[in-house]
């Protein structure tokens, strides 16, 4: 089902009860329309819908629906710390924009680069852009505690070079069943701002409190939509490798016309 897309002014959130500085450093960017930086440079919750429109991807606007959109940072090739976001967000009952974006890793952790889960013969699984309609429902995360876990089909890159380095240039994959989860990180690696263990392809939230928060309002979804969650990637690497194409494409062509432009010139046709 296509969800409808809105642009939705800009207002001022309310700060989510229980966040504190001292337990959750993320908590300083409370305020969630005022711009903040990060690894992915100036953005809020209305420059993500945006951004979600532009890619062609639905944003779910019924009241109290949640959007989980993970945003992977441009510039890492060694993911060793915590430097993408996981964003939450949805629309109250007077259609206005609230949530937060919190800090999370959308890419496995080098351990899991050096050392395969699974199917090693494949290699570590790193998502791949997309919308993942209905991707996620409630469930145990390794039998141990709720988190949003996987129920439909997934795109993924797998890394199978058993370095420390992100190879997205590896084969695509559709992932059934592979248990790319959205979970949160052990606590003594997310006071380190490292990954660790904590993702070998999954989409992990750094703060537990930030993870708490987003499940409760998954359960209030849960209770209004079913048990069935969209999660969205927005890869920056990626964008950014199709606009510096772009930009070649558009130097070839500028570089034809000059070309052709001379050689009319030298033959007096102009």
């Amino acid at each position: 089902m296509m969800l409808p897309f809105v642009t939705v002014p800009t207002s001022k959130i309310p700060n989510q009860a229980g966040n504190s500085l001292a337990n959750n450093p993320s908590a300083f960017f409370d305020v969630r329309n005022e711009k903040f930086k990060n690894a992915n440079g100036d953005m809020n919750l209305q420059d993500i819908v945006d951004e979600m429109q532009i890619l062609g991807f639905d944003v779910d606007t019924r009241p109290n629906a949640l959007n989980v959109v993970g945003i992977r940072d441009a510039s890492v090739a060694v993911p060793e710390n915590y430097s993408d976001n996981i964003a939450y967000f949805w629309y109250n009952n007077d259609g206005e924009l609230e949530g937060k974006i919190a800090e999370g890793t959308t890419t496995p952790g080098v351990q899991y680069l050096n050392n395969p889960l699974g199917d090693a013969t494949q290699g570590t699984a790193i998502l791949k852009q997309g919308q993942y309609k209905n991707s996620h429902q409630i469930g145990l995360h390794r039998s141990k505690y709720e988190a949003l876990v996987q129920r439909g089909p997934l795109k993924v890159i797998r890394d199978n070079d058993r370095n420390s380095i992100l190879d997205y240039f590896g084969k695509v994959y559709d992932c059934i069943g592979c248990g790319i989860n959205i979970h949160h990180s052990t606590a003594s690696y997310a006071s380190q701002d490292k990954i660790g263990p904590d993702s070998a392809g999954c989409q992990v939230f750094r703060w537990i409190d930030d993870f708490n928060d987003m499940m409760a309002k998954a359960r209030i979804s849960k209770n209004l939509y079913g048990n069935q969650f969209t999660y969205t990637l927005i890869d920056k690497r990626e964008q950014l490798q199709k606009a510096r194409k772009n930009y070649a494409v558009v130097g070839l062509v500028l570089i034809g016309l000059s070309t052709l432009g001379y050689l009319l010139y030298k033959k007096g046709v102009f």
